[in-house]
């Protein structure tokens, strides 16, 4: 099963864990920059489909905003929100939430991470 590969290939880390309020996004990810993450969500075009505050052309209004996304508790209804889930979903969605409508956009893991640090510290 994909999911699991996915899991355990990722080490599986904060799968249990539930969302926290008082996380920071980039002390999850020791290495992860957001600054890059910012730029990253604008080269992977992902404002074509989403508002994303404090990235240019991104305007998008077929998926939900990413407006105060760091204050979320779920990342597309169904995952906790925490850096380590976010970053396996944007490398993957489909295989966390087989239904999603939100595509594959060929992100490594490292592009993910930065940009779920930039992503979560967005208030």
């Amino acid at each position: 099963m994909m999911t699991i590969g996915l899991l355990i290939g990722l080490g599986g880390a904060g799968c249990d864990a539930g969302p926290s309020a008082s996380r920071s996004p980039a002390s999850e990810f020791p290495a992860a920059d957001p600054l890059r993450g910012q730029r990253l969500l604008a080269q992977y075009q992902c404002g074509s489909c989403h508002a994303i505050p404090g990235v240019a052309a991104a305007r998008g209004e077929q998926g939900p905003t990413l407006q105060a996304f760091g204050r979320r508790s779920y990342i597309a209804g169904h995952l906790p929100n925490q850096p380590d889930t976010l970053a396996r979903w944007i490398v993957a969605p489909s295989a966390l939430v087989p239904d999603t409508a939100m595509p594959g956009m060929g992100v490594s893991l490292v592009d993910a991470r930065d940009m779920a640090a930039y992503l979560g510290g967005l208030e």
